[in-house]
């Protein structure tokens, strides 16, 4: 290779593919708690072959699923590529086909219908679902982790980030990108508990945006368009489809649940970027969410194609007055550990929330780090973190209640460790409201796991 040849980052250390198809029975150190029955799944970019597109990025490699069968103290390992018309399409022909944009894509693969199911994984009315943006919800089999292809019911793309309501049993979601692609055009939605789409209503963002995540409450739902914007015209003159632009400002549109889409109230608030949000709830007129907010977005260029800048987030809480004349929301930084990938549990989402756990970073730096788990207590304000060794890194930490009934807080978070020293990752189990002491237990994972995305916890 030329010495001056740029490598990719996100081809290299464990951002890069592992592309084996594996079944482990891993070693235990520790002990894990016998009433922690069930499956971590995780899932990921891991693009199948080397990318066509020299300007790859993360977020566009195929989807990979990662699972961590739990039961009677043992745990067993699989991973599976989720395999959607794009992967079979470059499996077929043994390299890839798909480049960012149009300008960057074969002619082979016109009028495919695409996908990488690669950002987030979710269970909902007896189905397991890989999700992305711009695609159906893609069905995988609980167990096999065997692909079973796109879920036709939702009548277009899906958001990676839909809400489950603990009272209702809905799943709550919506879409951006709709109507064509890198527009405006959004969609709301709703799932009932037994899976009946009862809902898909379109209408129109103030920008075209990349809107990755949104905030539901009981009774109101909240859609961020943050100046991570999208264009199509940029991507057909070979810039990037999505840039920071600042000047578009930042708005969030809130409406009733059982509202139309025609009465979206649009708040403002200066140039920001939130990839997750912690959660949401309401009290009273007023709606608050808890969110991880970066002054710029990174991982993106700007609009020029130029490198954007390195950003880190904290944790903010988001006042909407729905009585009030004013339409600015109110900000409050609450935690000011850098972090990402907020996380509550399940049982509490929409609902106000008093414990809270995210993947933190204690170097201080510009840049994401996972470094550090973190958990606060959002009563006392007290915050307790678990910090990794130099090199290591954490996944996003998942929250699974030690029985259906218990206390909020009162259970495991569950994750996954990449130990730099060794090339290899762990399967992490820590007592949710205790994570100073450490991990209860690991489990050794013989290869790496990659850097990825999402994950949930799923109880048998």
């Amino acid at each position: 290779m030329d010495g001056n040849a740029r490598i990719n980052p996100y081809l290299a250390g464990n951002f890069a593919p592992v592309r084996s198809e594996d079944d482990f029975d891993l070693t235990v150190k520790g002990e894990i708690p016998r009433e922690l029955r069930g499956a971590l799944f995780r899932i990921g970019p891991n693009p199948q072959f080397e990318p066509k597109d020299p300007n790859h990025h993360w977020f566009f490699g195929d989807g990979m699923v990662h699972g961590f069968y739990v039961e009677d103290g043992k745990v067993a390992y699989r991973n599976r590529y989720m395999r959607t018309p794009k992967w079979e399409l470059e499996h077929e022909h043994g390299r890839s086909l798909f480049g960012m944009g149009p300008m960057n894509t074969d002619p082979i693969a016109q009028g495919n219908e695409g996908g990488v199911a690669n950002t987030n994984i979710v269970w909902h009315a007896g189905k397991l679902f890989a999700l992305e943006e711009g695609h159906h919800p893609f069905e995988v089999d609980l167990k096999t982790l065997a692909s079973k292809g796109y879920d036709r019911a939702y009548r277009g793309n899906v958001t990676a980030h839909p809400k489950m309501d603990p009272v209702t049993g809905e799943m709550v979601w919506f879409a951006y990108g709709v109507g064509a692609p890198l527009s405006a055009g959004m969609s709301y939605g709703v799932t009932a508990k037994d899976g009946a789409v009862l809902r898909r209503d379109d209408f129109q963002a103030p920008y075209a945006a990349m809107v990755h995540d949104f905030m539901v409450t009981r009774n109101h739902v909240l859609f961020p368009i943050l100046p991570l914007t999208a264009s199509l015209q940029r991507a057909m003159t070979g810039l990037p489809p999505f840039a920071w632009e600042p000047e578009k400002g930042s708005y969030v549109g809130v409406m009733r649940r059982d509202g139309d889409v025609s009465s979206i109230r649009w708040f403002n608030t200066e140039a920001c970027y939130v990839f997750h949000p912690m959660n949401a709830w309401e009290e009273g007129d007023k709606l608050y969410a808890d969110v991880m907010r970066y002054d710029v977005a990174p991982l993106f260029p700007n609009a020029d194609g130029s490198p954007g800048a390195k950003a880190a987030a904290q944790l903010v809480r988001w006042t909407f007055d729905l009585a009030g004349a004013s339409d600015a929301i109110q900000e409050e930084v609450i935690d000011d550990l850098d972090g990402e990938f907020p996380r509550v549990d399940p049982r509490f989402e929409t609902l106000k929330n008093r414990h809270g756990w995210w993947a933190g970073d204690s170097t201080g730096a510009a840049g994401v780090r996972m470094n550090t788990i973190a958990h606060r207590d959002h009563q006392t304000g007290k915050r307790s973190v678990y910090a990794l060794d130099a090199g290591d890194a954490t996944s996003e930490p998942v929250f699974t209640p030690r029985s259906a009934d218990a206390a909020e807080g009162d259970g495991w978070i569950t994750a996954v460790i990449y130990r730099a020293a060794e090339d290899r990752s762990d399967f992490a189990v820590f007592d949710a409201l205790d994570l100073a002491k450490g991990p209860i237990a690991l489990a050794e994972v013989p290869r790496r796991v990659p850097f990825g995305f999402h994950g949930n916890w799923v109880g048998f």
